[in-house]
């Protein structure tokens, strides 16, 4: 007894931290953040793929890249994000597909640096049921990743801004497939 009361502090801190650990901290976009990257280390393609809206980021890539190369002809912009629309579903399963591949491979491409955890966390903005972080890599690609909660409860990215140079970069180091 005498121990809890010298103590007294230092135990009500441990178990605040403990409550945050135990009711917060799994129930966060940061929690998913780390979870996605646990599941890339352990090569769990489909455990990882949990933590990703596939058709979400395939839609908003698309929208950003007709944005870009439509310019201000509606035209143009009309039928891009009709393409968008129609696309987006098999293009997200034949992404998913991939990236469960590569995950399950270990493949260097979608491996997250520590580092690279550490800085989305530190830098990232929650505002209800969404997050967003922005931070600049290692090898000097800048990251501004969306994170959105499902109606599942689960901490999904759903946007990466400016998709366009990272897929170029995939596509450096990746051969083309021939049917």
């Amino acid at each position: 007894m005498r121990f809890v009361l010298r103590h007294f502090t230092a135990i009500l801190i441990l178990a605040a931290v403990a409550a945050w650990a135990v009711f917060y901290l799994p129930n966060s976009p940061t929690w998913a953040v780390l979870r996605l990257k646990q599941n890339i280390d352990a090569r769990d393609g489909d455990e990882a793929a949990k933590y990703v809206d596939f058709e979400s980021v395939v839609k908003k890539a698309g929208q950003e890249m007709v944005q870009k190369q439509g310019g201000t002809d509606p035209l143009s912009a009309m039928l891009g994000n009709a393409a968008i629309e129609m696309l987006s579903k098999p293009m997200a399963q034949v992404a998913k597909s991939w990236a469960i591949q590569k995950v399950d491979d270990g493949a260097r491409e979608v491996q997250m640096p520590g580092v690279a955890v550490a800085g989305s966390i530190v830098l990232l903005h929650r505002n209800g049921d969404t997050a967003a972080t922005d931070f600049t890599d290692n090898k000097g690609q800048r990251w501004r990743i969306h994170l959105a909660r499902g109606d599942d409860g689960y901490w999904r990215v759903t946007e990466i801004e400016d998709v366009e140079q990272f897929l170029q970069k995939l596509q450096r180091n990746q051969p083309m497939a021939t049917p």
